[in-house]
């Protein structure tokens, strides 16, 4: 038995030889980077290096509870997530079930290639966009809020709105995806129980809701658990390109808050120290998520 697992070894070695630059891109961006979660218990100073910086201990960290807009940014990391989540589990399921009823493949297509496209653009690109369509002196929104007589809205700088231009944005960005999700848990669907609800006489609302939701149930169950883990992710890429220093009371979120601390500021210990507990915190809910996830819909990891 021994030898023929080592003969099967050698006869695929060049599989193994094409997961080498994998491991090897894996290991130098994920593990080799853990090494700097020294400076959380550092007053690390870069001329000195890690091992000359003098360690503090949970001194960084005791900072950092201390630190005045550190509840206000984790509020704004939830509420802002919390709300992704929502809209990116309600609102393709509808669009999901709306592709369903459409019976001209062509339309069917179309319509499914369009809402995915902006799911490949970077948030680069689309920050730049959205900069000009949601400008209030040249934006196309704002100059058709203008024809029916509503005054220009500020969306990128005005606090109160823009955690909700993020939510939106990335409801148009993603959305398409999980559409495509949710049409695949659809088509897996028994068309027999379609045949048996007309023949008992059930409408289209009548099957979808008592055939279709039902049979979608256990995918949203599993995407609804999964996306726990992402709570304290709202976005780095998104924020970064839209947000400014007048909607940092609501738009400011972990994420941006080590990047100022980090990069701008050059306060390294402090960021790592913010980072690593965000680190710590999305682990355990991460942890959450696929316990519930196998708990509720039995997924596993193998």
């Amino acid at each position: 038995m021994r030898s023929l697992r080592k003969s099967s070894m050698y006869s695929r070695w060049p599989l193994h030889l094409m997961l080498l630059p994998g491991f090897i891109i894996l290991f130098i961006y994920q593990y080799v980077p853990i090494v700097g979660v020294s400076l959380a218990f550092q007053n690390f100073v870069p001329s000195l290096g890690l091992l000359g910086s003098k360690w503090v201990g949970w001194d960084n960290f005791s900072y950092m509870m201390a630190l005045p807009n550190l509840y206000r940014v984790v509020w704004n990391t939830i509420y802002i997530s919390v709300l992704k989540v929502i809209a990116g589990l309600v609102f393709p399921i509808l669009i999901a079930i709306l592709l369903n009823e459409i019976r001209i493949q062509l339309v069917k297509r179309s319509i499914q290639t369009l809402i995915y496209l902006p799911h490949f653009l970077s948030w680069i690109i689309l920050g730049g966009i959205l900069i000009d369509v949601l400008s209030p002196s040249s934006g196309i929104v704002n100059a058709m809020l203008g024809w029916v007589g509503i005054e220009p809205v500020f969306f990128l700088g005005e606090a109160k709105i823009f955690p909700y231009v993020l939510v939106g944005t990335d409801l148009w960005k993603d959305f398409g995806f999980s559409t495509i999700v949710y049409l695949a848990a659809i088509s897996s669907i028994n068309p027999n129980l379609y045949e048996a609800a007309v023949v008992d006489g059930a409408n289209r609302l009548r099957q979808i809701w008592h055939i279709t939701l039902p049979g979608m149930t256990p995918v949203i169950i599993l995407l609804a658990t999964l996306s726990l883990g992402q709570i304290l992710n709202a976005g780095f890429d998104q924020v970064f390109n839209l947000y400014n220093p007048s909607v940092y009371e609501t738009g400011d979120i972990i994420d941006t808050l080590v990047y100022r601390m980090g990069i701008q500021q050059a306060k390294y210990s402090l960021a790592t120290a913010v980072g690593l507990f965000k680190s710590v915190v999305s682990f355990l809910l991460i942890s959450l998520s696929y316990f519930l996830a196998y708990r509720l819909a039995n997924y596993r990891i193998f």
